[in-house]
This record gives structure tokens, C-alpha cells and sequence, in this order.
């Protein structure tokens, strides 16, 4: 039986979410089919959980900050859990999407937010990659940076910096 939330989360993302199709599943099935693909309950009501949580802090501003994540010349500086669970290539892997302009302060907030909301002891860069794609999928106006995102994740294409 599979047991983490990402996987659940990635499996939905893969299979539903990231689809064109105009029927979209209703929640009670879309429970049926995750249990039949093997997940738990409690995984699956927390990948729930975890999506909702996203579509409320896109409605509700991204925490209220964005007048300071705004402010050119600030710099992120990360609290001692982030540090714990934000494995370092995942945290460069941040500074390089906010650099490129691929991430604004606001949206890498949403992405280290959803990392943290695994519950999981460290998010690593192939993890972290999977919750950039999903908060981008989910933040309008962002389709050519959830495009770039896209071919890194689904085409292995490389990010080394130069």
C-alpha cells in the first residue's frame, strides 16, 4: 500500500488535475479511485486536506504579505525547520526559479508552505519539483513558468547553473 501524501498528490496530478478533459471527477469518486489505486484513507483526506489549503491561500493573498514580498531587495532567510526540512538543493533550486523570474517572492511562499504541509521530515529537489508544479498549475497567470517547470519534471531537462 502506498503511504505518502505527495504520492497521492502526484498520482491526482498526473491523472486528473493535469488533464484537459471536461469531466472532471467529483470528490467521492475521485476518493473511490485513489483507494483502488492502492492509497490509504488518512493519506488520501490529507492530499485533500493539502489541496484546499492551496486553493485558500491563493484566495486569500498568499498569507497578506504581498506588500512586503514585494519590496524589491528583500531576501528570504529561513527559519530554522525550513532549514531542517528544505533539504539545500532544494532551497538553491527556489533561488534559481526566483532569479529566472520563473517564482515571485509570493509564489516561492506558497511552494515552501505546501512543502512544509507534507508532514514529511525533509523535502528533497525531485519532491520540491512536484510542489512547484502543483502550486503553479494552481496560481493564474503563471503559465509559462508552470510550462518551464513542466519540461524540468515530466522531460529531466537540466537546471545547473552556469
Amino acid at each position: 500500500m502506498k503511504e505518502n501524501m505527495l504520492d497521492v498528490l502526484m498520482y491526482l496530478f498526473e491523472h486528473y488535475i493535469n488533464e484537459e478533459s471536461e469531466v472532471s471527477p467529483d470528490h467521492d469518486s475521485l476518493k473511490m479511485r485513489l483507494e483502488e489505486a492502492g492509497f490509504s484513507q488518512g493519506e488520501i483526506g490529507k492530499a485533500f486536506r493539502w489541496l484546499e489549503d492551496l486553493s485558500d491561500q491563493r484566495e486569500a493573498g498568499a498569507f497578506g504579505l504581498k506588500e512586503i514580498l514585494s519590496t524589491p531587495g528583500t531576501m528570504r532567510i529561513y527559519s530554522a525547520d525550513e532549514l531542517e526540512r528544505l533539504e539545500t538543493e532544494s532551497r538553491g533550486f527556489l533561488l534559481f526559479l526566483e532569479q529566472t523570474n520563473v517564482l515571485t517572492p509570493i509564489t516561492r511562499e506558497l511552494i515552501i508552505d505546501r512543502a512544509l504541509a507534507l508532514e514529511t521530515s525533509t523535502t528533497d529537489l525531485d519532491d520540491l519539483k512536484w510542489i512547484v508544479l502543483m502550486v503553479l498549475f494552481n496560481q493564474p497567470g503563471q503559465e509559462a513558468a508552470y510550462s518551464w517547470v513542466e519540461d524540468i519534471v515530466f522531460d529531466g531537462m537540466e537546471t545547473t547553473l552556469h
